[in-house]
């Protein structure tokens, strides 16, 4: 469950610090993700696509482990950290609607996911007005995993499925689960906010 607590002060730390730098990079794979799946034709794409993402998500994961342990926490990285994740996940759910990837009742999942991203950003912006920060609870962090496992099968799509076939399918169970999970965090968020603001 994500719980409420003040914000932690944040030692000042260099904008070119480099869990910031591999957030910049996070930032800057967006535009070549959606390159890939629009401009690049068949197999190549779809590979070419699949490699920014999981680079990019390996930076999710490295920015932060960095940034712990050489104590470089920041507020710059603390602001653009989601940011990041947020462009990332729907420049990708964008680009399999696109191409069909993700089609019928597959786009309600995308939209409940995306739904909850711009949710989840207005409450970041008014919990920090109160100057309180929620913190992300575990199974938030499955859902985020999951999401991006998800995310990755699909966007390696008809591609991986000459390598490994049913692949496509295994790719829209995940997003399924990842839509109930970010429907289940998404109102423990959204309760958590009411609460604040009905005591403020």
């Amino acid at each position: 469950m994500e719980t409420a607590a003040p914000r932690p002060t944040t030692r000042r730390t260099p904008a070119l610090s480099l869990p910031n730098i591999l957030t910049y990079g996070r930032i800057a794979a967006v535009p070549a993700l959606v390159a890939c799946m629009f401009l690049l034709q068949g197999d190549v794409g779809r590979w070419s696509a699949l490699a920014v993402f999981t680079a990019a998500c390996i930076t999710d994961w490295l920015d932060g482990y960095l940034a712990r342990i050489w104590d470089q926490q920041s507020a710059l990285g603390r602001m653009l950290d989601p940011i990041a994740d947020k462009l990332l996940v729907g420049a990708a759910l964008l680009m399999l609607v696109h191409d069909n990837t993700i089609d019928g009742w597959q786009v309600w999942a995308a939209v409940i996911i995306l739904s909850r991203e711009i949710l989840v950003s207005g409450l970041r912006e008014y919990l920090a007005e109160l100057n309180v920060k929620v913190h992300v609870s575990q199974l938030a962090k499955w859902k985020t995993t999951m999401q991006m496992v998800a995310l990755g099968v699909l966007i390696g799509g008809p591609a991986a499925e000459k390598v490994v076939s049913g692949i496509t399918a295994l790719g829209t169970g995940c997003l399924w689960i990842a839509a109930v999970l970010t429907l289940y965090t998404g109102y423990d968020y959204l309760k958590s906010a009411v609460g604040h603001a009905i005591d403020s």
